[in-house]
């Protein structure tokens, strides 16, 4: 837990390339996007630089190493390229996740357990390079101990489940991730989360004490369109405070 007791919001700009990449050129900017989510207060700037850049592109990783005052966490593949890439240009963090040519999107966390020798030599390779090492993995015990074991700082716990789960769902959804954080507190294991958060789900997990990050991004893009990218980040802040307030 922060120190503060404050939980911090990572702001990932994937979609505005995304955007951008739909007709080419230039427009609209995710760099631009990252530096006005640092105005509106975002704590750090997330960017997956996946093996199809079917979004951020290399270019991008440059600028945003450039031009950024707050921490940036690359989102990659365990492969030998992206490997290469966070180790010349040192983002602060590296979040090492699932990734398949055919998905929309990032489709459940890594197997960690299973691909434990694989995994291991890039997670101590960034680490030598003074990048701090998180794996996205779903809420799974053995998961979790897994990457203690392979020496990773930190996880990123998949909300999906959650965040989509009907209202029946959940609240046993809600449990599984304070389990799975409140295990990685016990393990000495630094806690974020991410994946479809929204305003409607976002309270109730920020309330879970263990958790010092969210990383978000599609749906802050999303609502931008019709609030604008600062109002919906601020907007996202405030329910977190409140629901960090919740617990103490």
């Amino acid at each position: 837990m922060t120190s503060d007791n404050r939980i911090r919001l990572g702001v990932n700009i994937d979609h505005v390339a995304t955007i951008r990449n739909a007709r080419g050129g230039h427009h609209p900017d995710p760099v631009k996007a990252a530096l006005l989510a640092v105005d509106a207060g975002a704590d750090g700037i997330t960017a997956h630089l996946r093996e199809d850049r079917r979004h951020i592109s290399d270019r991008d990783i440059d600028l945003l190493m450039a031009k950024l005052t707050v921490p940036l966490n690359l989102e990659m593949a365990a492969t030998g390229e992206m490997l290469n890439i966070a180790v010349s240009h040192q983002p602060a963090s590296a979040c090492i996740v699932p990734e398949k040519r055919q998905e929309l999107t990032t489709e459940g966390g890594l197997d960690v357990a299973l691909g434990f020798d694989h995994l291991a030599g890039y997670v101590a390779k960034l680490q030598r390079a003074a990048i701090s090492v998180s794996l996205f993995i779903d809420p799974d015990e053995g998961q979790i101990r897994a990457a203690k074991r392979i020496g990773a700082d930190k996880v990123e716990l998949h909300t999906g489940a959650y965040a989509d789960a009907t209202d029946g769902r959940r609240a046993a959804e809600l449990n599984r991730l304070r389990k799975g954080a409140a295990l990685c507190e016990m393990l000495d294991m630094e806690v974020h989360a991410g994946h479809g958060l929204n305003y409607q789900t976002i309270e109730d997990i920020a309330a879970i004490a263990w958790f010092t990050e969210f990383n978000i991004g599609h749906f802050l893009i999303g609502e931008a369109i019709f609030t604008g990218l600062a109002d919906s980040i601020r907007k996202m802040k405030t329910l977190m405070d409140r629901g960090r307030r919740r617990c103490g």
